[in-house]
């Protein structure tokens, strides 16, 4: 019996070691190329801009990149939201009122792609949108995942030319009566599912839903965009 402890010993220290060597990672690193985190995002990538830009020199996505999820990734979601857009929308560029520091804020969704293959994790700059498009992008398939809707598939009547379901990305469209820099924060998740099940018209609250259970790791960028 005393013979077989240094060998009992031996195998619980190599299981040991490798359990160590190769911990199931919970973070992915997600990282803006050209654009250290909590830098500002360029002009191009916003959806306000000023009068007289050609419409494909704005509204431009940027490019991401993420580490690889664990082994058993088997897709990925991202989202981009504003942190900072004022609570009563109706105070935004109101004459005579000056958004602050102490303005009640609330975050809105930019970006919205999920079911996005696990062999890729790099997106090129413009490649979920190359610039403006007064109707919005559609939504579904596309060859970098499937397409869901932003906040701006809320902001127009439906008699408005720019009214309709605005798919994947559109940028920053601060107050201009807004003296705080914008946060815009991109999360990437690592899930252990396929897809996400989600088709049509849906937005980052239901894949949020649909993603519980089944992130293996996450993470994400802050960038800044306004005055």
């Amino acid at each position: 019996m005393n013979r077989l402890i240094p060998s009992v010993i031996a195998i619980l220290l190599s299981l040991t070691s490798l359990a160590g060597a190769a911990p199931v990672p919970d973070r992915l690193d997600v990282t803006l190329p050209g654009i250290a985190p909590g830098g500002t995002l360029p002009l191009s990538s916003a959806y306000c801009v000023p009068p007289g830009m050609p419409a494909d020199s704005y509204n431009i996505s940027p490019a991401v990149s993420w580490s690889p999820g664990p082994p058993r990734t088997k897709s990925y979601a991202l989202l981009m939201s504003d942190l900072d857009v004022p609570k009563d929308l109706s105070l935004m560029n109101k004459p005579g009122v000056t958004l602050t520091q102490d303005t009640p804020r609330m975050p809105l969704s930019h970006w919205v792609l999920v079911d996005i293959p696990p062999t890729v994790t790099h997106l090129d700059r413009g490649v979920e949108s190359d610039g403006f498009v007064p109707k919005g992008k559609p939504l579904g398939p596309t060859a970098q995942g499937l397409r869901g809707a932003n906040a701006y598939s809320h902001f127009y009547p439906d008699d408005s030319p720019l009214a309709g379901p605005h798919g994947g990305y559109d940028g920053p469209c601060p107050p201009k009566n807004d003296l705080v820099r914008h946060r815009y924060v991109l999360s990437v998740y690592a899930l252990d599912i396929e897809s996400l099940g989600l088709g049509g018209l849906f937005f980052s609250d239901a894949a949020l839903e649909r993603m519980q259970g089944h992130i293996l790791a996450q993470g994400q960028v802050e960038a800044l965009y306004g005055p």
